[in-house]
């Protein structure tokens, strides 16, 4: 497998700014600590949340590393002495509290599921932050279930495209949003149920036809800001409202009453500052109820590809708003 060198190829940007400041330097190759594994990156999936603190606004947390990337692919070639030393050689995807953007990165043991069989690398690593994520809040806080309808916002976005797959073989009917016809035949191509293109269409209208007024069972909201209150509009009696992110702003006006009249549950969370355990526990339960779907049928839907020199492009291209599922750097 070759001998881990002494120092790395790594994007650390010295402080926030734009795509520019996304410039290769040299790094120190990560000590692993005791539960540990060192990963020698062969790919890492670009999220918006590496966006957000490229600008500077969402720094790691405590104890995590300046370098970007929060889901790597690659194989592992040390342990630390906590880890069992028959990981070595593994070929695994990661979720990893940041680092991703480099030659080689450190992961929790807990936190590495196998690469599914016949999948890349790069689509190895297209998997741990938006499965991670949607199965803790579609399934998990949203409580989706087969014959649910859920509505899902940003359809054609990484997270969006994930929630269709992992939708369809779950058995809900998920209805998509997204900012063009084109874009919008391209969620119905990966398997949305039905896709609104919401610069033509009130969402909210679209629902109540598709649902013949019912509404939906679950809405997963990454807009945040004045969708909220037309989300509520959208769900039917006992739904559950999950927000994820806030891309139309951090606050929301809130109308109690169709709450209360349909008994509605409006939860969210982040994923990043979670502890071990639960993120642990997410792995544990995506190996078991997900990982056995993975294959032909149930792939990620990959954008593009840039090389680990080009993660400025990789930005301008999710900034851009135009991809379609995930963008992912190659390294190596």
């Amino acid at each position: 497998m070759g001998a881990v060198t002494e120092t790395m190829v790594a994007i650390d940007p010295a402080g926030p700014g734009g795509p520019d400041v996304l410039v290769p330097v040299e790094r120190p190759v990560p000590d692993p600590g005791p539960d540990d594994v060192l990963i020698r990156v062969a790919a890492a999936g670009v999220n918006r949340p590496d966006v957000m603190q490229r600008r500077g606004l969402y720094p790691p947390p405590p104890g995590a590393p300046s370098v970007p990337g929060l889901e790597v692919a690659g194989a592992i070639v040390a342990t630390g002495s906590g880890a069992s030393r028959e990981m070595i050689g593994e070929r695994v995807c990661a979720l990893v509290a940041g680092g991703g953007y480099a030659e080689y990165a450190l992961a929790h043991a807990d936190l590495c599921l196998p690469v599914p069989p016949g999948y890349t690398m790069v689509e190895a690593a297209a998997l741990p932050e938006t499965f991670f994520t949607v199965w803790a809040n579609l399934f998990g806080l949203g409580g989706a279930k087969a014959g649910d309808v859920v509505l899902v916002h940003g359809g054609t976005s990484g997270i969006g495209t994930t929630a269709i797959l992992l939708g369809r073989a779950f058995g809900l009917s998920v209805i998509v949003t997204a900012g063009s016809a084109a874009k919008c035949a391209r969620a119905l191509e990966i398997g949305a149920a039905h896709a609104i293109d919401y610069r033509a269409e009130d969402f909210v209208a679209g629902v109540a036809a598709i649902t013949g007024g019912r509404g939906v069972d679950a809405v997963l909201d990454m807009v945040g800001g004045d969708y909220v209150a037309r989300n509520l509009a959208c769900l039917a009696e006992e739904g559950r409202h999950v927000s994820i992110a806030i891309q139309r702003g951090p606050t929301a006006e809130i109308p109690l009453w169709p709450v209360m009249a349909k008994r509605l549950v409006l939860t969210g969370s982040t994923l990043r500052p979670r502890p071990l355990a639960f993120k642990a526990a997410l792995a544990d339960a995506l190996l078991r109820e997900v990982w056995p779907k993975l294959g032909p049928a149930l792939r990620p839907v990959i954008d593009s590809t840039f090389p680990l020199a080009r993660a400025a492009d990789a930005h301008r291209r999710m900034e851009a708003g135009e991809h379609v599922g995930k963008i992912v750097l190659t390294i190596g």
